[in-house]
């Protein structure tokens, strides 16, 4: 279980270290430190409520202007700060979220674009990290914990990421299904071995989509196929996986389609996403848990339902 982290909102001075900094005390956990070893933001001069409030607007589905109009906050500032929390979450996430006993494990990838789309970048001879994005998802069925996450593109060495992540996430025997990607049909064995039975769920969609269609295609059929191991088909499932989709396009603006709001720069929209990620985990407790149950709480890693202000502090 992750321990919760003292704020050290009491705080009292506690004479200076040898290069003169002043040096503080906490009367609650008895912890000293210089004010730079806690302070969670860096050398952000942001107030930490104040960069707890802007980044709970943008996880709720606001864009950086309309929180830099109703904040104050500096749209510049408010980039800095995503990117400073969402790179904390990344190693947070990466580092925390260890052991846990999966039961049935959902694989999902959702399409969005960093810049331009990849046409664009294609029809303009644009080079480095712009156009086509892929964020890869795993998600517990019974916890709704999201276990893995990776963004790059659909390749071989995102999805190779996003396995061995998912395969140091969990522990114990457990099923996984995932769409028809042809990617997953050999990596997912290799990296999570014999205690994992993988099936594929095949869609098959209608050819009358058209690239000016703004809703997706009609699915035509729906296959179950089994990949590795003796698979329950009762839970040969993407859904859970799908609705995780949504939620990330409904909370992160950048996701939201046929808007100007999309990431400029990969590494913001990879250090959005990372944040969403702890958000999602350990602050947003979920409705088919309770109403006062996060999925971090469901899979034992921690007590209680965390504010982003914690998350922040702890993820620093």
């Amino acid at each position: 279980m992750i321990a919760p982290i003292c704020q050290h909102e009491n705080r009292k001075k506690h004479g200076r270290d040898r290069k003169g900094q002043q040096r503080w005390k906490c009367p609650k956990c008895g912890a000293t430190f210089t004010s730079n070893e806690a302070r969670p933001l860096g050398n952000m001069r942001t107030d930490l409520d104040d960069a707890a409030r802007v980044l709970g607007m943008l996880l709720e589905g606001m864009s950086i202007r309309a929180c830099e109009r109703l904040c104050g906050m500096k749209a510049d500032t408010i980039c800095d700060l995503v990117l400073l929390a969402g790179e904390n979450c990344e190693r947070f996430l990466r580092e925390n979220v260890r052991n846990v006993q999966a039961d049935t494990i959902e694989l999902d990838e959702i399409w969005d674009f960093v810049a331009m789309k990849g046409r664009t970048k294609e029809r303009l001879g644009r080079v480095g990290e712009v156009g086509d994005s892929w964020t890869w998802l795993a998600i517990e069925g019974t916890t709704k914990l999201v276990l893995s996450h990776a963004v790059g593109l659909r390749d071989d060495e995102t999805c190779n990421r996003f396995l061995a992540q998912l395969n140091n996430a969990t522990i114990g025997q457990c099923q996984v299904t995932s769409d028809g990607l042809g990617l997953y049909t050999l990596r997912v064995p290799f990296h999570m071995g014999s205690r994992a039975s993988f099936a594929q769920l095949v869609k098959t969609y209608s050819s009358s989509q058209t690239e000016t269609r703004y809703s997706p295609a009609t699915i035509m059929s729906a296959e179950k196929v089994t990949r590795f191991g003796q698979p329950d088909e009762e839970k040969i499932s993407t859904s859970y996986a799908e609705r995780l989709n949504l939620s990330l396009r409904m909370h992160v603006r950048r996701y939201t389609r046929l808007t100007n709001a999309h990431s400029k720069t990969a590494r913001h929209h990879a250090a959005m996403t990372a944040l969403f990620i702890g958000f999602y985990n350990f602050v947003r407790p979920n409705m088919a848990l309770g109403k006062k149950v996060t999925p971090a709480m469901a899979a034992g890693l921690t007590g209680h339902v965390w504010t982003i202000r914690e998350l922040l502090t702890t993820a620093a």
